[in-house]
C-alpha cells in the first residue's frame, strides 16, 4: 500500500512514524517533508497548499491513501479534489474545515445549538470591535482573528491600551492577512485547559488520550502565544467525570451540529476546553491532528492508525476497539531564538544521536543542507519521551533537551510543572 502525508512539521513526522510502526511494508510519501522525515521516507518538493500538484503526483504514483494534515489545505478543499478524482484522502471536506477555518462561525454554530462557550460578539469593522471592548470594560480580553493564522491568532488584552493595539494590528495592519477582516472578542474564562483530539467518522466520535499545551513562549506562561512548546498527556486534571459531560455536552453536540447544517465531518476534530468550575467549555475547535499534542498521543496509541484512518473514510469507527498505552508522555519543543518574532535558521543541529534509544526526536523545522541536519523553522524539534508517570517522561525528554544543540536554541523548563 502506498500513503502520501501532506505536510512538513512534527505532527507529520509523528503521523509518519506511527504508520511506519504500525505497518513496516507501507510505502510512504510526504509533501513536502522535513529533515527528519527524510530519514523515514521519500519526501517530495510539493506545497502543502498546492491542491493540482498534490492531486497529479497521487495518480502518477497511484496512491492509495492521502493524509491531509495542516489547516490550510483541509479548509482550500484538498479532501475534495482527491475524492472527485476517486481517490481515498483522510480528513475532513472543505464545507467541514470551516469548523477551524472560521471563528465567527465556530462561535455561531456553539450558540445555535447550545453547546458551552464563552460569552463573545464578532466584528467586521475594527471602530465597532474597540467601541464594544470599552463598553464591556472586562478584561483580560480575548481577542481572535477570524481565520487561521498559525495557531498565533488569539491575543489576551490585559487592558485597553493592549486591546486597541490587538484589535489595530489583526483589523488594520493586516497583521494574519484576510484571516483578520473579521475578529471575535470573547469573554475571558479562568480554570485549567485540556486539549482532547478525537476520531470521528460523522457518525461515531472516538476521544483519544487528554492532552495539554503550553502555548506561551517562555516560563511560567509568560511570552508571546505561539504554535506551542510543549506537550503532556495524560492531562492530570482531566478526569472521568469532566470526559463524561465533554462527550455529552461537547463532542457528541458538535457532530450532530454539524450534521445538522449539511457539513458532515469525517477526520479529526481537536477540541480545545478550558475547565471551569468543574465545567468544560469550547475554546476553540481544530479540523486536524495538533502540534504538539500529535507527538505525546500517538506514541500512546495502541491501535493500528491505518485501520483507524480507514474506517473513519468508511464510517465504520464504531465496529473496531481503540486502545491506548497507559504509560504518559511529555513532549519539550526546542525553539529558535527569537520564535515567534524574527528568528533566524540554517544553523546545524548536534547531538541528535546522543539521545538515548527510548526517546523520540520528533523534527518541526528542520532541512538537510550538505548532509546536515540544519535549522529552517521557529519550532525546531519536539523532543519525546515516555514513562510510567509523567515526572518520568518528562524528567527522560528534558535529559535528552541537554544533549542536544543548534545556535539560539531555547525551550521552556516547566512544561507539565504548571498543570
Amino acid at each position: 500500500m502506498t500513503v502520501l502525508v501532506v505536510g512538513g512539521g512534527g505532527r507529520e513526522h509523528a503521523v509518519i512514524w506511527k504508520l511506519l510502526k504500525d505497518n513496516k511494508d507501507l510505502k510512504i510519501y510526504c509533501a513536502p517533508g522535513n529533515g527528519g522525515i527524510r530519514k523515514l521516507c521519500e519526501c517530495v518538493d510539493i506545497k502543502a497548499t498546492d491542491i493540482d500538484s498534490i492531486v497529479a503526483f497521487t495518480k502518477e504514483k497511484k496512491v492509495d491513501l492521502v493524509v491531509v494534515t495542516p489547516d490550510d489545505p483541509l479548509v482550500l478543499g484538498m479532501v475534495d479534489a482527491l475524492n472527485a478524482e476517486g481517490i481515498r484522502a483522510f480528513g475532513p471536506s472543505k464545507a467541514a474545515a470551516i469548523l477551524e477555518g472560521s471563528k465567527v462561525f465556530s462561535k455561531n454554530l456553539m450558540k445555535k445549538y447550545g453547546i458551552p462557550t464563552a460569552r463573545y460578539e464578532t466584528f467586521a469593522s475594527a471602530e465597532d470591535a474597540v467601541n464594544y471592548i470599552k463598553k464591556e470594560n472586562s478584561f483580560p480580553a480575548v481577542i481572535k482573528a477570524d481565520g487561521l493564522a498559525l495557531g498565533k491568532g488569539v491575543i489576551i488584552a490585559q487592558n485597553l491600551e493592549e486591546a486597541e493595539q490587538a484589535v489595530k494590528e489583526i483589523m488594520c495592519d493586516g497583521k494574519f492577512g484576510s484571516s483578520g477582516n473579521h475578529v471575535v472578542i470573547e469573554q475571558f474564562l479562568s480554570g485549567f485547559e485540556v486539549s482532547v483530539l478525537s476520531f470521528t467518522d460523522g457518525k461515531t466520535i472516538v476521544p483519544m488520550v487528554s492532552a495539554r499545551d503550553y502555548k506561551r513562549a517562555l516560563d511560567g506562561d509568560k511570552g508571546l502565544n505561539t504554535g506551542g512548546m510543549g506537550n503532556i498527556s495524560p492531562n492530570p486534571l482531566y478526569t472521568d467525570e469532566i470526559a463524561e459531560k465533554c462527550m455529552n455536552k461537547i463532542f457528541l453536540p458538535t457532530v450532530d451540529a454539524m450534521n445538522k447544517e449539511g457539513r458532515t465531518f469525517k477526520g479529526v476534530i481537536f477540541f480545545g476546553l478550558m475547565v471551569c468550575n468543574n465545567e468544560p467549555y469550547v475554546i476553540e475547535y481544530n479540523a486536524r491532528f495538533g502540534d504538539p499534542e500529535t507527538q505525546v498521543v500517538l506514541p500512546r496509541l495502541k491501535t493500528n492508525l491505518l485501520t483507524v484512518m480507514n474506517a473513519v473514510i468508511d464510517g465504520s469507527l464504531d465496529k473496531i476497539k481503540i486502545e491506548w498505552d497507559k504509560k504518559a508522555a511529555a513532549c519539550v519543543v526546542m525553539a529558535s531564538g527569537g520564535y515567534p518574532g524574527k528568528y533566524q535558521t540554517g544553523y546545524p543541529i548536534t547531538g541528535l544521536d546522543s539521545v538515548a534509544e527510548d526517546i523520540t526526536v520528533f523534527h518541526a523545522g528542520t532541512k538537510i543542507t550538505g548532509g546536515k541536519i540544519v535549522t529552517s523553522g521557529g519550532r525546531v524539534l519536539g523532543i519525546t519521551a515516555m514513562g510510567e508517570n509523567l515526572d518520568t517522561a518528562l524528567d527522560k525528554a528534558y535529559k535528552a533537551c541537554e544533549s542536544i544543540h543548534f545556535e539560539g536554541s531555547y525551550f521552556r523548563h516547566d512544561i507539565g510543572k504548571t498543570r
